[in-house]
């Protein structure tokens, strides 16, 4: 029986249509409620007409977030390495490595 309801499917190309379906009820979607003055400053948040606003809010909780002990570790090492005038300059660095 599976067989043959799958067979009727393809014959009327409606199996892709049901795989179309399947991966979108599979895909999880919610909905949230915000205000018009909070939407008016995400849409002015994209950098590009086609952003979702789902990654809007990624790099908004993105920017919230702790920096790691390694990375802070490394913020501390390179102000060092500036105050001890252990930097060269992007001039320096194309020569050296031939850009």
């Amino acid at each position: 029986m599976k067989y043959l309801v799958k067979k009727e499917l393809i014959k009327f190309g409606l199996w892709k249509d049901l795989n179309t379906i399947a991966g979108y009820i599979i895909t999880m979607v919610t909905t949230i409620q915000i205000s018009d003055e909070l939407l008016e400053r995400l849409k002015i948040m994209k950098l590009h007409e086609k952003e979702s606003y789902e990654n809007i809010l990624w790099d908004l909780i993105e920017d919230c977030m702790e920096l790691s002990e390694e990375t802070k570790k490394n913020i501390t090492i390179s102000e060092k390495q500036i105050k001890e005038g252990k930097t060269i300059s992007l001039e320096e660095l194309k020569r050296k490595e031939r850009f």
